[in-house]
């Protein structure tokens, strides 16, 4: 057994999948859910936990836990099977050539990261971040509070990590791979973060893999700095505080999506351990899909100016298509979330969150703020604005109370508005990719689900089937034949036999309850195996019947005679 396959036999996907996927238990070991992989209203998504992999009857997603970790964590394979192995405690075999060299490069850099953060953590304590350390009292930063977040600051000299990581004997190119220094022209290094305040970014781990660096002097920019892309860290499928946020989120069913990496330093220190950030980019798609594997709800909390509004309603967007319900919080007096709790204090910020808008409100307050909705037109454009979100609500009652409060905002006929709002939902179309799924004679049916679920009953049909020539033949042929072929198989082995069909007809076979005792179903295939052979002899017989009409009506009567004789032969088998 290869490390995959006894890494896949050591974990319970549905315990991997349900962290991700909220899903209800549908028999003895079948559980489904929403698909996180396509838009759906109705669950299509299911997960087999004795066999150990996942189905979407909707979109046609499929495979084993390693698979699913590397799609919806946007992960490679060896990126996927190293997270689970540390989760389980399951040490990962020594490796070989090219392999070796990328896991050896991952291992050195964050090496170097952990490094790099004690460093930068002393500095600040030390004489060099005297500054530093006045700034972050100022705002409000307490020295516990600079210790979870493991503030740190990069003297302004620029050596100094450069020094210390060339004691350590790290290869150049690791270093230069490690984003924390860059190379002179005549081979020398220096620091790539000078003078700034340190906040570290870390894994779902807790595992420093990059930093954001604030300036700290008049005239140096950017104002943020931060690592670049490295083989261990892809900052757009990166938030800021994940680690410390995840366990919150799950607790409350909500995250809080904050702007900047202080807004987090101060909604933590409000008591609200769930707020994560972007790490210096834009909200992106990974991340939302990231943010939906925690809580159902995620509340948006971005600067009040101009380009926070623009960065909220683009969020909304993204939270939306990753299956989140969206609401959106508003302070008052331009402030950031940091400075509101440094202004109004703790509860004050938990009670804004508390009441946080559904986003549809807020989208509709801003399209008030674009559009003059005193005038005929602007009406119209603030509606024209808005339609389009409609294909988000899919439920019938949520949207007619929404035309109600958008009738008396907008200005607006409701009967109008539910109409247009009718028309706009209409429009959203049902987005399930259909698949065809062959309809098997019911024995064969159940003959086949007895053969996936139980070994025992695949060991004594497989036997046999060379017996029924008319099963390898038919439209589960393909199933059939695979299954001679891998003999005591694993699920992903035979799915990679079959056509996307066959894979999609096995897939449903497998969901069907059996859970008897094994003499029970050993009963039912025999059972059905005498069906089937009552169906084969029947088919033998209609043959037969059909060459001796031919026979006759050639003139061939001691073919006709000989036939005839073997339909008795037959009949008096039965």
């Amino acid at each position: 057994m290869d490390f995959a396959q006894q890494l896949k036999a050591a974990i319970d996907i549905v315990a991997i999948v349900g962290e991700r996927v909220p899903l209800k238990r549908r028999g003895p070991y079948s559980y489904v859910g929403l698909c996180p992989f396509h838009q759906e209203k109705s669950g299509s998504f299911h997960v087999h936990q004795e066999k150990q992999f996942y189905k979407c009857f909707g979109c046609g997603a499929s495979g084993d836990v390693i698979k699913f970790v590397m799609e919806y964590d946007h992960v490679t394979f060896l990126e996927a099977i190293t997270s689970l192995s540390e989760r389980y405690g399951i040490p990962m075999p020594k490796r070989t050539g090219q392999d070796d060299a990328e896991y050896a490069l991952r291992n050195q850099i964050l090496e170097m990261y952990e490094i790099a953060a004690r460093l930068y953590e002393d500095t600040l304590r030390g004489p060099a971040g005297a500054d530093a350390r006045a700034y972050i009292a100022k705002r409000g930063v307490t020295e516990a509070l600079a210790g979870e977040f493991r503030l740190g600051f990069s003297e302004r000299g620029g050596g100094v990590l450069a020094k210390v990581l060339r004691k350590q004997d790290y290869p150049d190119a690791a270093l230069e791979s490690s984003g924390l220094v860059k190379r002179r022209e005549d081979g020398s290094f220096y620091d790539a973060f000078r003078g700034r305040l340190m906040f570290p970014i870390a894994n779902e781990s807790g595992k420093v893999i990059a930093f954001g660096g604030r300036a700290m002097f008049e005239g140096d920019e950017p104002k943020y700095l931060n690592s670049p892309g490295t083989p261990v860290y892809v900052k757009s499928n990166v938030l800021y505080s994940l680690h410390r946020a995840k366990d919150a989120a799950r607790k409350h069913d909500r995250v809080v999506l904050v702007e900047g990496y202080m807004d987090v330093v101060g909604a933590w220190s409000a008591g609200i351990a769930e707020a994560v950030a972007p790490c210096g980019t834009a909200l992106t798609q990974q991340q939302a899909s990231v943010l939906r594997r925690f809580a159902p709800v995620a509340v948006v909390n971005f600067d009040p100016d101009a380009a926070g509004a623009n960065a909220t309603e683009r969020s909304i967007q993204l939270l939306l298509d990753a299956g989140l319900r969206v609401r959106v919080a508003t302070l008052d007096g331009g402030l950031d979330p940091d400075e509101f709790v440094k202004a109004n204090g703790a509860a004050a910020y938990r009670e804004r969150l508390a009441v946080a808008q559904p986003y549809f409100h807020w989208l509709a307050g801003r399209a008030r703020q674009k559009f003059d909705t005193r005038t005929s037109e602007g009406k119209v454009q603030a509606l024209e604005s808005l339609l389009p979100r409609v294909r988000q609500i899919r439920d019938r009652v949520e949207r007619a109370a929404l035309a109600n409060e958008l009738a008396a905002v907008l200005g607006v006929d409701h009967g109008l508005l539910l109409e247009q709002f009718r028309r706009a939902a209409a429009g959203r179309g049902d987005q399930r990719i259909e698949t065809p799924v062959t309809q098997l004679p019911p024995a064969e049916k159940v003959l086949l689900e007895l053969v996936i679920a139980n070994t025992a009953v695949r060991n004594r049909v497989m036997s046999q089937i060379g017996e029924y020539p008319a099963l390898l033949d038919g439209d589960a042929g393909e199933i059939w034949r695979a299954l001679t072929e891998v003999g005591d198989f694993t699920w992903d082995q035979l799915e990679k036999k079959l056509t996307p069909v066959g894979a999609t007809l096995l897939a449903s076979l497998a969901f069907a309850d059996h859970s008897d005792t094994e003499q029970d179903l050993l009963e039912q295939a025999e059972a059905c195996l005498q069906t089937l052979q009552l169906g084969n002899r029947r088919s033998a017989e209609a043959d037969l019947k059909r060459q001796i009409r031919e026979a006759e009506q050639r003139g061939s009567i001691m073919e006709a005679l000989e036939l005839a004789e073997e339909l008795n032969r037959l009949k008096r088998k039965n």
